[in-house]
């Protein structure tokens, strides 16, 4: 599809929106009956599920909550703390 200028976003109930994060991806999978109370759980509900998989995006927010992806490149020299301290 090709990107198409607007001054306004569509609306209406066929249209969903989401932000776009910047981060890194990732991808963890455990045995589902040793992974703390959680997959315990559905272990016991669903007796079929051997793994649960658990597929997120990592992203650092500045001090007002906007993702800003330089600061997860350069995480290692980045006082994480920083950014969470009121």
């Amino acid at each position: 599809m090709l990107l198409l200028r607007t001054c306004k976003l569509p609306d209406g109930d066929g249209w969903q929106y989401e932000i776009k994060l910047d981060g890194y991806r990732v991808l963890r999978s455990r045995p589902a009956g040793r992974s703390g109370s959680g997959p315990a759980t559905l272990t016991k509900r669903y007796p079929g599920v051997d793994e649960i998989v658990i597929d997120g995006e990592i992203v650092a927010l500045d001090v007002s909550g906007k993702p800003v992806f330089t600061m997860l490149q350069n995480g290692v020299a980045y006082d994480w703390r920083q950014a969470y301290r009121t």
